[in-house]
């Protein structure tokens, strides 16, 4: 599934894997995350995309970003927008998956594997391009969250798929207290 010559890139949707996570029961160790696939192939980015609430200026989101983009990530954010849903609630949105997508194909002819970290289904035409540029792709979300937190168009096109709850030995959060924890807990919007 790896190669160690890969040249390995990741494509971390924020929000989707703080959410696969959660489901789990678990919070990401970004060091460690980072650790466990520059141990994996060549590094040669790894982008952490997500949506920022000008409206939540002290949300868990704004120290992740900061933390990430000084250890070895590259943070993309964008701002939220706010809309309403036909039931009546307030959400945010954010065309995030845009800005990953663009960044995926930029680098598509500098990298031999991409690993997308989402169970989002609108990413499977991204995966197919990626595909026909010759780039492997990995995508990491769960089929054993309840529910599963991967769309099975996604998973069935992509060439390798991880269960996030494979690799929670390698990328768990080390409980508060415990020296060896890096960085701020996964969050994401």
């Amino acid at each position: 599934m790896f190669y160690r010559d890969d040249r390995l890139a990741l494509f971390i949707d924020g929000w989707n894997l703080h959410s696969a996570a959660r489901s789990l029961g678990f919070e990401i160790d970004f060091r460690r995350l980072l650790g466990e696939f520059l141990r994996r192939g060549k590094l040669i980015r790894a982008g952490y995309y997500t949506a920022l609430n000008e409206q939540e200026e002290d949300s868990g989101v704004r120290p992740l970003i900061d933390w990430l983009s000084y250890n070895g990530y590259k943070p993309v954010t964008r701002p939220a927008a706010e809309v309403v849903d036909p039931s009546g609630r307030r959400r945010f949105r954010t065309r995030i998956d845009l800005a990953l997508a663009v960044d995926a194909m930029e680098m598509s002819k500098s990298i031999d594997h991409a690993i997308l970290f989402s169970g989002d289904g609108t990413y499977r035409s991204l995966v197919a391009a990626l595909q026909r540029r010759g780039v492997r792709v990995s995508v990491v979300s769960s089929i054993r969250s309840n529910p599963p937190m991967v769309a099975d168009e996604l998973r069935r096109q992509a060439d390798n798929f991880i269960d996030l709850d494979d690799l929670r030995d390698l990328i768990e959060r080390v409980r508060p207290g415990d020296e060896q924890s890096g960085g701020p807990a996964s969050t994401g919007k």
